[in-house]
């Protein structure tokens, strides 16, 4: 046994003491269940911290969802286990286990785009495609600092959909980032930080559903334009990611990313399973990646717009693109726009000879073994938020919000940034998160005035900060995907940067609550820069 192997068997041991005193500490203070009390958000708390320490992500989640069914059953170890992969029966319905999760429509409809993302990957690194854009953009991107902008800025175009963003920005970009010796660490971020954030604040996303359904009397389309200018923590990342890009400043644990990926190792010495073994036609050209990629996000459009009505004559959308889109079905659209945009690139790889119909038909089983890891991290996730919300940590949570909301007065808005923040990064699920705390923001606070807004806009940009920095965030877990990083290397070395911009934001919405205008945004902007500058200068010397 290595000296590593004998660190974690250390680590876990640890863990199952803890795990224990928690237990005892359960038993003898609480006689009324989990439910909806602090004891609900332990379960994510206990993955989280695990998969942080010891660096393996599949045990800590297992383990995570293991506590969260003991507390929900009170210990009876029978009742959890089952429940773990059955489920809880709730009004008639099973939810919460494994099974009901990957059996959610919506959850297997991203499980198919995984596949067939992965199924369109090999096929285009098959034909040469991604091998020939790598020697063309070697001839145009000559700079580090040019492939982490044009990572960016694929990125910031790429706004229809996180997952849709992440998993195409990582296939289509990672030869180049390699090649400039950039880290599949500091990809992952560029993707992360380019997927939620910039959904977040785009009218014409599936995000701005989730604010326009919850407020009455007023527009709510418009009414998500009028929280952009407020939403600090999305448009704070875009230029902390431009800022650290153009004066190439690594902070925390991704300087030593970096620096291995200057001696060739891109992964950071991080194990992660890659297939080397894919052998590319040589008649491959920039076209055989480059117009798979466009039919990819045409067709997903499509299919976004299609979910949400846009053909249907009988539906109030027809013909109204942006309702359509901020109406439609992620799930649906995507597996409808990545099924057709591989059938369309079989046919346009026959037609063109660089593949023949065995070579096509293998790549289905390949790209599924290349999404094997993220479905399975993804199904762990699901499941753990699965029993965190049948302990009611968002009730727990929401009730701290309702009682202390008219006593904090101007403080609400950084407070909702905090609350959301944590309730965020303990589910996993902005989502989730914001779609627990609008409804209880909404009516505390006058319709139409500027404090509403700053409040929304901060209970977004807290759900999506945490989520950004998750390790049991499907986003999170899509963009180290998309990047070929290791899990827990992605979430390591992006947290840093999250803290780094939530700190600033934080007191933006201090400064929010008592200004109440979007003045907010350039001060915010400015503390950031010289923050930026002032970490080059103490700690970059």
């Amino acid at each position: 046994m290595t000296g590593k192997e004998k660190l974690k068997l250390k680590l876990y041991i640890g863990a199952v003491f803890i795990l224990a005193a928690i237990f005892i500490i359960f038993t003898l203070t609480n006689k009324t269940g989990a439910q909806g009390t602090i004891w609900a958000l332990v379960p994510p708390i206990v993955a989280i911290i695990l998969a942080l320490v010891t660096k393996e992500v599949y045990s800590s989640l297992f383990i995570g969802i293991a506590t969260g069914f003991l507390l929900y059953f009170n210990l009876n170890i029978e009742k959890a286990f089952v429940a773990i992969f059955q489920g809880v029966e709730v009004d008639g319905v099973m939810t919460g286990g494994m099974i009901p999760k990957i059996a959610n429509s919506g959850n297997v409809g991203i499980l198919i785009f995984l596949i067939m993302l992965g199924t369109l990957v090999v096929m285009i690194n098959k034909a040469g495609g991604s091998e020939a854009y790598g020697k063309w953009a070697e001839n145009k991107i000559k700079t580090k600092r040019t492939a982490l902008l044009a990572t960016f800025g694929l990125g910031i175009l790429i706004f229809v959909d996180d997952y849709f963003n992440c998993l195409t920005v990582g296939s289509v970009m990672r030869p180049i980032t390699d090649k400039h010796q950039i880290s599949r660490a500091k990809l992952a971020y560029i993707i992360d930080a380019t997927a939620a954030p910039i959904c977040i604040i785009a009218p014409i996303s599936s995000w701005a559903a989730a604010v326009t359904g919850v407020v009455e009397g007023t527009n709510g389309l418009e009414l998500f334009i009028r929280t952009i200018p407020y939403n600090l923590y999305a448009l704070l990342t875009i230029i902390m990611v431009i800022a650290t890009s153009i004066l190439n400043i690594d902070i925390g644990p991704m300087r030593e990313h970096e620096k291995l990926a200057k001696k060739g190792d891109v992964f950071g010495g991080r194990e992660i399973i890659v297939d080397n073994n894919i052998v590319s036609s040589a008649k491959g050209k920039v076209i055989d990646l480059v117009l798979p990629v466009i039919m990819l996000i045409i067709f997903c459009i499509i299919g976004m717009i299609y979910s949400g009505g846009f053909f249907d004559t009988s539906n109030e959308n027809f013909h109204n693109f942006v309702n359509a889109f901020a109406n439609s079905s992620a799930s649906i659209g995507l597996v409808i726009g990545s099924a057709a945009a591989v059938l369309a690139t079989f046919v346009f790889y026959i037609a063109r000879g660089v593949l023949n119909f065995d070579e096509i038909m293998s790549a289905f089983p390949e790209g599924f073994k290349a999404m094997v890891p993220a479905i399975l991290i993804l199904t762990f996730a699901w499941t753990l938020s699965g029993v965190t919300n049948l302990l009611g940590a968002d009730v727990y949570v929401a009730g701290i919000l309702a009682d202390k909301a008219e006593s904090l007065n101007r403080f609400l808005p950084c407070v909702i940034f905090i609350i959301a923040f944590g309730l965020s990064f303990s589910t996993g699920t902005s989502w989730g998160t914001f779609g627990v705390l609008l409804p209880i923001i909404v009516p505390i606070l006058p319709i139409d005035s500027e404090i509403l807004i700053i409040a929304i806009s901060s209970c977004l940009a807290g759900a999506v900060c945490g989520d950004h920095c998750s390790p049991i965030s499907d986003t999170t877990i899509m963009a180290s995907t998309g990047a070929q990083c290791n899990h827990l290397a992605h979430v390591s070395t992006q947290l840093p940067y999250v803290v780094f911009v939530a700190v600033i934001v934080f007191i933006g919405y201090i400064l929010a609550g008592f200004i109440q205008s979007v003045i907010v945004l350039p001060i915010s902007i400015a503390m950031l820069l010289i923050a930026i500058y002032g970490y080059k200068k103490i700690f970059l010397k």
